[in-house]
């Protein structure tokens, strides 16, 4: 297969990702209703948040306004994953049944080509969400804006949605060798809402699992921890862009490797 450069798939992308957005227009109440679902959810988490914090003051020392921060950074860099890589959720249906080989056979990154079709446009209003949490906590907290403060933003979200998109990659992957492995995704799943959580309010077996095993607390705690208290931020919390591309690294080297052997589904 010829080398592609990044201009030519960022090409093909734009192409596909339009089509996609077409079809799912095509279907303008159903689009509508993902939309107020995915809404509903996003504000029943919140809530949750206010509801708890009706009867305490604080959570292990985290404040309500602490938490909502949190919880909007960890909405913000799963953006990403919610629009880029939602048809990780869908690899399962497609090898169990067959129709996974079709893109074996195509002259482009079989990664790339699977992950295209699909573009959930429902994530922006999760970013809208998680923006509008985050400023809405920053104002409330106080917290010093420096010109330099959009920088490290986005690459803290950054950071934090390379180690989200991982375990989705390897969670999904599973079902190259699982044949039942829907529930590996949403076990994955399960654990990524731990991140709207300070690893610090967990035992430290578990604070030891979320850091070092399934390096949940990447995902929203350790890049939080910059902005919310720059006075004791861990010395990984710098080295996690570094960690966030090996980890994307390897959870594509994994996705690739079942894809590469897989061959149909035998019948």
């Amino acid at each position: 297969m010829p080398k592609r450069n990044l201009k030519y798939y960022m090409k093909i992308y734009g192409k596909i990702v339009v089509q996609d957005i077409k079809s799912k227009m095509s279907y303008r109440a159903d689009f509508i209703i993902s939309m107020i679902g995915m809404l509903a959810t996003n504000i029943a988490g919140a809530v949750s948040f206010y509801l708890i914090f009706q009867r305490f003051p604080s959570i292990a020392g985290w404040s309500y306004y602490e938490m909502i921060f949190l919880y909007g950074f960890a909405l913000v860099a799963a953006t990403p994953a919610q629009c880029l890589f939602d048809n990780n959720w869908n690899l399962r249906q497609a090898v169990y049944t067959g129709d996974f080989i079709k893109y074996c056979f195509r002259p482009v990154n079989l990664f790339f080509y699977f992950m295209s079709e699909v573009f959930d446009v429902k994530g922006l209003g999760q970013l809208v969400f998680g923006m509008i949490a985050v400023i809405y906590s920053w104002n409330k907290l106080g917290l010093i804006f420096h010109i330099y403060t959009p920088i490290l933003f986005v690459l803290a979200v950054v950071s934090a949605s390379l180690f989200i998109i991982a375990i989705l990659n390897l969670a999904a992957a599973s079902c190259f060798w699982i044949i039942h492995s829907f529930f590996v995704l949403q076990l994955s799943n399960t654990l990524r809402s731990f991140a709207n959580y300070p690893v610090t309010i967990f035992g430290r077996s578990l604070r030891v699992l979320f850091t070092y095993v399934i390096p949940i607390a990447f995902m929203s705690y350790y890049p939080s921890l910059i902005f919310l208290r720059p006075d004791n931020v861990p010395m990984a919390t710098y080295f996690a862009p570094i960690f966030g591309v090996a980890f994307f690294y390897l959870s594509y080297k994994v996705w690739m490797k079942g894809a590469m052997s897989y061959d149909g589904t035998g019948s």
